[in-house]
């Protein structure tokens, strides 16, 4: 989905996503961007910075029905790799009953698509966006992740005129590849589908990217795609051929290094680090070093900020003091857990095993909160995440019901059984 794409949209939806966010207390939801199969894009604003973010709304049902809640938690799963400069970033991800929000980096300056339908770049405009484009690809493939569906409609553009990437909802991660060291989905879009993709033997993820990449320098240069064709099949032949003409505007230079990206061989097409070393390429290339770490998404500050000494004390085994200090509600169970693993690690296990139970259903969900209900005994599950030492986090978990017994049913016999790896085990560490 793109954001520049328009649709129809009723003022009731608009007020639904409108009300739902209110919930959250942080974002006001201003306007309609764009809209796709199962999610809609809307411009929103930070009510405590006035920040302008974009705002994915998910929507559930379409998602369930459409068995594609898995492709929802890999999207989610690969932005969080990727916080880099050409690339837009994810800020949050907050859940309802009915959607999932993507809260998202705001790109000013919308698509690279519009801008060049207004006519051909420049060679030295094509190098400078194609520069920021390889840039945010390589950083992509050195965190484990294929884009598999780049595109114009998937670059835009900041405030400042600088590339940023987009758009997820196809990417594959390294641990997808089988046995045999490839990827095997058939996805993309027609017009920028790699060769390898259509024979169906599988393909390696980066040298997919690294056509596509060559596709959109094409575009850029001269102002139409390189393979084109209203009959599909007949599209197909000519890239699995590699069969396209340069304008006669092409430099030498240029049209040699398009060549080696829309090689149709994908053993002799140039690979990223090639491409950085290519003399068209390097021209007026101004490096830019990105420390992964400087850029790992940090958890929500509240919910995770270090726990004080009383709390160290409180959690250990055996004195939990809470109740000394608190107006105790019976009708509340109360249960904790260490876990080594990350907050949103946590979050998304619980969300994979509620699926699996039945009538239990999500209904708010952030990077290091879940709330469960249980339709059919009124019990509320409410989980929350606190991080206690760099490697550790505490599980909170408050299960209050109306009927009694099917807390320890639920819970206890059907959602805590499947938690129980990631809860902390001291013993299985060994001191170097």
């Amino acid at each position: 989905m793109t954001i520049a794409e328009t649709c129809d949209s009723s003022d009731n939806e608009l007020s639904d996503v409108s009300s739902e966010m209110a919930l959250f207390r942080k974002y006001e939801v201003d306007k309609l961007l764009g809209c796709g199969a199962f999610a809609k894009v809307y411009q929103a604003r930070n009510v405590k910075t006035g920040e302008i973010v974009a705002i994915k709304a998910v929507n559930k049902r379409k998602v369930v029905r459409g068995k594609l809640m898995a492709q929802v938690k890999r999207e989610i799963a690969i932005m969080r790799r990727l916080n880099h400069p050409n690339i837009v970033k994810l800020i949050e991800v907050l859940a309802t009953t009915n959607r999932f929000y993507f809260v998202m980096e705001y790109a000013k300056g919308g698509e690279l698509f519009t801008t060049i339908t207004r006519g051909r770049f420049s060679e030295d405009l094509c190098r400078r966006y194609f520069q920021q484009l390889i840039l945010a690809i390589g950083f992509c493939h050195s965190r484990g992740v294929y884009h598999r569906d780049l595109k114009l409609e998937n670059l835009l553009l900041d405030e400042k005129c600088n590339l940023k990437v987009t758009d997820f909802g196809l990417g594959a991660l390294s641990e997808h590849v089988r046995q045999d060291g490839l990827l095997h989905t058939l996805c993309g879009t027609p017009a920028y589908i790699a060769p390898e993709i259509l024979a169906r033997k599988g393909y390696d993820g980066a040298k997919v990217d690294v056509w596509a990449c060559g596709i959109i320098l094409f575009f850029l240069h001269s102002g139409y795609l390189p393979f084109t064709d209203s009959n599909t099949t007949m599209l197909y032949r000519k890239i699995f051929r590699g069969e396209f003409n340069f304008p006669k505007w092409t430099s030498p230079q240029l049209r040699r290094f398009i060549s080696r990206l829309l090689d149709a061989n994908p053993e002799t097409r140039i690979t990223i680090a090639a491409i950085m070393k290519d003399p068209w390429f390097k021209n007026g290339y101004k490096a830019i070093t990105v420390y992964p770490e400087d850029y790992e998404m940090k958890e929500e500050t509240q919910s995770n900020a270090r726990l004080n000494a009383f709390d160290l004390i409180s959690f250990s085994l055996g004195f939990d003091l809470f109740g000394l200090f608190n107006d105790v509600d019976f009708s509340i169970q109360r249960e904790r857990f260490l876990s080594a693993e990350t907050p949103w690690t946590i979050i998304e296990r619980i969300g994979e095993e509620v699926e699996k139970i039945r009538n239990l259903e999500v209904i708010r969900m952030t990077e290091s909160k879940i709330r469960l209900e249980h339709q059919g005994s009124n019990l509320v599950i409410a989980i929350d995440i606190h991080r206690l030492t760099d490697k550790l986090v505490v599980v909170e978990v408050n299960r209050r019901e109306l009927k009694a017994g099917s807390s320890d049913k639920i819970w206890n016999d059907k959602l805590k059984p499947r938690l129980s790896d990631l809860v902390y085990n001291s013993g299985s560490e060994t001191t170097q």
